[in-house]
């Protein structure tokens, strides 16, 4: 009698079934690398993406690459930037979803790493990791940029009174110092040292926003937890978008400036915002706001717009600006404005034909960005025309909580080598597979938004 071998093991079909609605190029990178080590499903994340062909998504491109080399002047000498950036090129790619908060936070660090994996399988100098900072420094019950996870306890990072914290966003905070007394209170313990020491280095300076030192926090911890320097993390956020926006409206020419500013162009760009959010995907979309989030007193303000303007709704003492094109360029440029989730998108990763690596609802929203930029292009302009074309092949990328360990990143760098943090975990996942990690995609299944789509997908049979 002969044997009967079992079948390689195969991601679940209902599952990948419903993700194909919407993320289809998801489910490709499932499929590819469902037995493969998690490691090899990040090499595949950070594979190379085609350059950009039509006009607008060059355009986009140089102007992404003029606010990343701003960024990285910050950091490395001029070489190391010419590296960083020839890199970027051939391998357009940004980890995003990570919010603005120290790397102790679990989720958070598992993400990054996830980036980590990608860059070093990849032999990159460096990699992108796009931290949102338009959140609320407690965002509920002692969660947020304003708090360090230790494991057993929360600690409050910057000894901010509660009733400021949930009242100030983390990326105009500001001054703020480390909490010394706070963090010198949990370093009797042994495992402390793979990461308190690094933090309360710091605890002298002042720093300009929470953002600017959850930062330089997160640059620190890095740099020691992997001494060699394999591959190093540049960290950008919602201010390098605002200032990519601001470079999009320098001309009133630009895809961008048309989209916004002509009436008849921004009326068919809010029709398919509409469309898509009264669609059976339409709870995948962020639409709280109008395009830009305001500043105001230390925090984010909603906008809406009105008569021409900008301004916060119910607040007849609050934010007015004109929804005119030098405007609002001036106000990015000057802290008073940051773009929405979906000019976000779109001046990072859509136009300038980035793949974006992100979480289960992003890959939703990413998705639906791109339909609304296509369905608002003209097809008898022959540049758009050109980039409609170009957009047939989506950048979008699961990375968030594909590694997903359930102990507190305390717990899970107590057993490892200082210094050799990071080159250690890479050992770890080359041996663990995708299908391992994440659970035969357990997260997915049990996923609120996406389990409702399935459920609208079996009744629509």
């Amino acid at each position: 009698m002969t044997a009967v071998l079992d079948p390689t093991p195969a991601p679940p079909a209902e599952v990948l079934a419903v993700l194909s609605l919407l993320c289809p190029e998801v489910v490709r990178d499932i499929e590819q690398n469902w037995n493969a080590p998690v490691s090899d499903y990040a090499r595949h994340l950070w594979r190379p993406v085609a350059r950009p062909v039509s006009g607008p998504a060059i355009a986009a491109r140089s102007i992404l690459r003029e606010v990343l080399h701003q960024r990285l002047g910050v950091i490395m000498q001029p070489e190391e930037i010419g590296k960083a950036l020839d890199e970027f090129e051939h391998r357009p790619v940004i980890q995003s979803g990570l919010h603005c908060l120290l790397l102790m936070d679990r989720i958070t660090f598992d993400a990054l790493l996830l980036a980590w994996l990608g860059a070093v399988e990849n032999g990159l100098s460096t990699f992108f990791g796009f931290m949102g900072t338009t959140m609320t420094m407690e965002t509920i019950g002692r969660e947020g940029p304003g708090w360090l996870d230790v494991g057993d306890d929360k600690v409050n990072l910057f000894g901010i009174g509660r009733h400021k914290l949930c009242r100030k966003s983390a990326c105009v905070a500001g001054p703020v110092s480390l909490n010394k007394r706070a963090l010198e209170a949990v370093g009797d313990e042994t495992d402390a040292s793979r990461w308190l020491g690094t933090l309360l280095a710091s605890q002298d300076k002042v720093f300009g926003t929470a953002a600017d030192a959850l930062t330089a926090l997160n640059e620190d911890l890095v740099a020691n937890w992997d001494r060699s320097g394999m591959a190093l993390p540049v960290f950008i956020d919602d201010r390098l978008a605002a200032s990519a926006v601001a470079r999009h409206l320098d001309h009133d020419g630009s895809l961008l400036s048309r989209l916004l500013i002509e009436p008849a162009r921004r009326q068919r760009l809010e029709r398919a915002l509409q469309e898509a959010a009264s669609s059976p995907f339409g709870r995948f979309l962020p639409n709280a706001t109008a395009y830009f989030w305001g500043i105001r007193e230390e925090r984010v303000r909603k906008l809406v717009l009105e008569n021409g303007h900008l301004i916060e709704p119910d607040r007849p003492h609050g934010l007015s600006i004109p929804f005119e094109r030098p405007r609002l360029k001036q106000a990015l440029l000057d802290g008073v404005l940051l773009p929405n989730l979906f000019l976000m998108f779109l001046v990072l990763a859509i136009l300038p034909r980035v793949r974006v690596v992100g979480g289960l609802r992003q890959i939703g929203y990413v998705a639906l960005f791109h339909s609304i930029l296509l369905a608002a292009l003209d097809e008898n302009a022959p540049e758009e025309r050109d980039l409609a074309a170009e957009l047939q092949v989506r950048e979008n990328a699961w990375g968030m909580r594909v590694i997903d360990e359930k102990i507190s990143v305390r717990e899970q760098l107590a057993g490892l080598p200082e210094g050799a943090l990071f080159p250690d975990l890479l050992r770890q996942y080359r041996l663990r597979t995708f299908a391992e990690t994440t659970d035969d995609l357990k997260l997915v299944r049990e996923n609120a938004r996406w389990r409702k789509i399935g459920q609208a997908g079996i009744k629509a049979t």
